[in-house]
């Protein structure tokens, strides 16, 4: 935990998961089409989800993504502002934000950075806002920073195509398998973290591991984690080789099941530690608060819910 405070260790992390241009796999290929596939950066997101790093990475590739489909090249480590539900990327009509907006993972050198949609006919267009608040929110491993209203729109000047809603559909479903597979690694690294205490906690002098009601739980757990697994992949495959619609249908999919998974494999994590799964002491409660802001952004399993009922049935409410 002591590790978290560790600005020069975070620094470090941050500069070699850029050297090794991994906030880049969404940046233009040549052809106008990614240099690396949406299963690679899921891949990428799931590996550093399962250690709990503290590094910018899906918010920079989200933003990288859609500054290509605009026909620019990002600042580096920019990120997307998005509205106060973290649902969608945030719309301002005007030449000023009107309520808060937040950008969410910015890294250290983003800070200033932050995309915004504005419309222009049926289409959107880039600008650009400041980012200078402190960081804020649950999650301990990636920053969220709120963007007051009144702030002033800046011109994106290098854009040479305006975003269509298919273009805003496929990036919407890069971001839905983004989260999943985040979501997916930190129930990974949770589980092994607490199948190795259940080994080592002892209790009536046997391993807590041994009592059948713990092992019925990890078991769950990790039936959970391997079937939000499969399904990830293949929100993680449809962003480049589906349509826009099925690829964002496939991200809802996937988001829905790993939110509600990853809910009760950390609910799980923290009942087998104990009472120590809450405290400083222990990472446990970092998993969570990950698990949390990973759940939300780009809504939470019953948004993804809502939205399919829409789109396949044709039904505006329901008992999702």
């Amino acid at each position: 935990m002591a590790d978290l405070d560790d600005s020069r260790r975070a620094e470090r992390l941050a500069r070699a998961v850029r050297d090794a241009g991994l906030l880049e796999l969404r940046h233009d290929g040549g052809d106008g089409g990614p240099l690396a596939g949406g299963a690679e950066a899921a891949i990428v997101a799931d590996a550093l989800a399962g250690s709990a790093a503290d590094v910018a990475f899906t918010g920079p590739v989200l933003a990288a993504d859609l500054a290509r489909r605009a026909g620019c090249r990002p600042p580096d480590g920019a990120v997307i502002a998005f509205s106060p539900g973290l649902i969608d990327a945030a719309v301002v009509p005007g030449p000023v934000t009107e309520t808060p907006i937040y950008a969410i993972d910015c890294g250290t050198e983003s800070r200033d950075s932050a995309y915004v949609l504005v419309p222009a006919g049926g289409d959107y267009r880039l600008a650009r806002v400041h980012v200078d608040a402190a960081s804020e929110g649950a999650d301990l491993t990636r920053t969220i920073r709120a963007i007051p209203a009144g702030t002033p729109l800046l011109e994106v000047p290098d854009q040479r195509r305006l975003l269509a809603r298919e273009d805003l559909a496929s990036w919407a479903a890069l971001g839905l398998a983004l989260t999943s597979a985040d979501l997916v690694g930190l129930m990974r690294g949770l589980l092994d973290l607490t199948v190795a205490y259940a080994a080592e906690r002892r209790q009536f002098g046997v391993a807590v591991g041994s009592f059948q009601a713990v092992q019925h739980l990890l078991a769950e757990a990790r039936c959970l984690m391997e079937g939000s697994l499969s399904v990830g992949l293949h929100a993680s495959w449809a962003v480049d080789d589906l349509g826009p619609d099925e690829a964002r249908a496939a991200g809802r999919v996937a988001k829905a099941y790993c939110a509600r998974a990853a809910r009760t494999v950390c609910e799980t994590a923290v009942q087998v530690h104990g009472g120590m799964g809450n405290t400083w002491e222990c990472i446990v409660h970092v998993y969570l608060r990950r698990a949390l802001l990973s759940g939300q952004w780009f809504g939470d399993d019953g948004e993804q819910l809502r939205q399919l009922e829409r789109d396949r049935f044709g039904v505006s409410d329901g008992l999702s």
